[in-house]
């Protein structure tokens, strides 16, 4: 899951470079943006997260228990009457785009801007009934630990962006990118997983049972997970609502920082929590609660490890990332200052955002959605009044920076209240863990930095490199040396999760020197 994640948002920034370098940042990329935000509302509210979250533990727990017949025939009848659900509102919506789109465009927008925002979003929103009915798919995978193919849709969808940029978007315009998603959306989210899906066998029935226990418990922890495994996705669309208030350029600016941050959050969150869910699903339905918070806790522990240190090399090394990803063609050496500032305050709460990750799907393995939401909720209250109070002296910065502080509130909130559900989680040694990775992180940082600022001296007295050349030259070995200063003091530290993580990769690169089977 990590390496193909990690292909994946290498390919997502080659995305957003290529992007770049077509478009720029202003109002065309900034009505591009726009057009997503009634697709992914659609998808995250109805068809998205909430569902699968809802649908893995009770499917897992069919497995689990040996009633693989009842695990088909609770797929079979979610799958059929939320895609009859999902396509009557991807119609409806395409219908009333022209009409929806401006509460979602800048408000400056022209006419015409906002006649191709809602062209744009016309082209997207098919997407959202393959993402659907894939993503159903690709529970049935993670539910009998199958995690490579369901990874590879992101790539899919990747590359099919690109080639809206690098191909399409020479004739069509914008427009090319959005055809390209479109496609990728089919390719990589819908037709690759139904596929592999059939190579294993699935239990596929033309029915919908709704009086079948499976079905109604699935839809009863669906409608909570509605606004809790959102919450980082609404998060997105508050700010770009409030970036309406600000400069041209802002929506745009915070949309690049994000999709940089998503880089660790999307290889060490997302793949710990997806592989987690199936598991603690398993453990709660056995009753298995030590080795439940033993997972928990070392769920946890694992992605502080891996993101602190991603974060906060981020935030040293903001500028030149932004230049080698960003910078070229129509984004200017502005635009790079603007996203790089987004892209600082963003990476604070990255550890939080990947905390969460796994702390939601603990709930989700008990199989209580309610007290997610219920949390989410309050943490809804805070972040829209905070985007406003730091929006005022920060800017776009501050919008960011209000999403970070949410964040790491929510984390602390709902691991409070998990610890005490299920009689701790090891708070104690999760603490301890953090303080050490801290220390380690602090001495990488500084490493970091020192590098950063001797390879610009070296460039600006030379003056020899073009723009992305230099930022590379900055921004590798800056990197390399970081890494290697935080795995020294990791070991020094005594840090528990680096031993174990040096302990599974020299097994499974034993198992592959053997050809053992996974």
């Amino acid at each position: 899951m990590v390496v193909a994640i990690f292909l994946s948002r290498v390919l997502g920034l080659v995305r957003e470079s290529a992007i770049a370098a077509r478009f720029g940042q202003g109002a065309l990329t900034d009505a591009y943006n726009a057009a997503f935000l009634l697709p992914d509302l659609l998808y995250f509210m109805v068809a998205g997260g909430a569902l699968s979250s809802a649908f893995i533990p009770v499917f897992t727990e069919y497995l689990a228990t040996n009633r693989e017949d009842d695990a088909w025939d609770v797929y079979s009848s979610v799958l059929n009457l939320m895609a009859l659900v999902v396509g009557a509102l991807v119609v409806v919506a395409f219908l009333l785009a022209p009409g929806i789109v401006p509460f979602f465009a800048p408000r400056d927008f022209t006419t015409d801007q906002l006649q191709t925002t809602a062209h744009l979003t016309r082209i997207l929103l098919p997407a959202q009934f393959f993402f659907f009915m894939g993503g159903l798919t690709m529970g049935t995978l993670y539910a009998r630990n199958r995690f490579l193919v369901p990874a590879l849709g992101p790539i899919i969808y990747n590359l099919g962006i690109i080639t809206g940029a690098v191909w399409l978007a020479g004739s069509m315009g914008i427009f090319g990118l959005a055809w390209g998603a479109l496609a990728g959306a089919f390719l990589g989210n819908f037709a690759l997983q139904l596929w592999y899906s059939a190579r294993l066998g699935i239990g596929y029935r033309l029915k919908v049972d709704l009086s079948h226990p499976g079905v109604r418990r699935v839809f009863l922890l669906m409608l909570p997970v509605l606004l809790g495994l959102s919450l980082p996705q609404i998060d997105v669309m508050v700010n770009k609502w409030f970036a309406r208030f600000l400069a041209e350029g802002s929506m745009s600016a915070l949309n690049y920082a994000n999709r940089l941050m998503q880089v660790p959050l999307g290889v060490f969150g997302q793949a710990a929590g997806i592989a987690a869910l199936p598991t603690l699903s398993a453990l709660a339905a056995r009753k298995d609660w030590r080795e439940y918070r033993e997972t928990l806790s070392f769920g946890l522990r694992s992605v502080f490890f891996a993101t602190i240190p991603s974060s906060v090399l981020m935030m040293v090394l903001a500028v030149p990332m932004v230049k080698l990803f960003l910078q070229a063609g129509a984004f200017t050496e502005r635009d790079t200052v603007y996203a790089a500032v987004a892209l600082v305050y963003y990476s604070i709460g990255v550890f939080a955002w990947a905390g969460q990750a796994i702390v939601a799907r603990g709930f989700y393995a008990l199989q209580d959605t309610v007290t997610p939401v219920v949390i989410g909720t309050a943490m809804t209250f805070l972040f829209v009044p905070l985007n406003y109070l730091l929006m005022r002296p920060l800017g776009h910065g501050g919008l960011a920076l209000a999403t970070s502080i949410m964040a790491t509130v929510h984390l602390m909130v709902m691991s409070a209240v998990l610890s005490k559900r299920v009689n701790g989680i090891g708070v104690r040694r999760i603490i301890v863990s953090t303080l050490r990775i801290l220390g380690a992180t602090g001495a990488a940082a500084a490493a970091a930095a020192a590098v950063s600022a001797w390879a610009r001296h070296i460039e600006t007295g030379s003056g020899t490199l073009g723009v992305k050349a230099a930022a590379a030259a900055e921004l590798l070995p800056a990197l390399f040396v970081g890494m290697v200063v935080y795995l020294l003091f990791c070991r020094l530290l005594r840090v528990e999760e680096a031993a174990v993580f040096a302990q599974m990769l020299a097994r499974r690169l034993r198992r592959a020197a053997a050809d053992e089977p996974r």
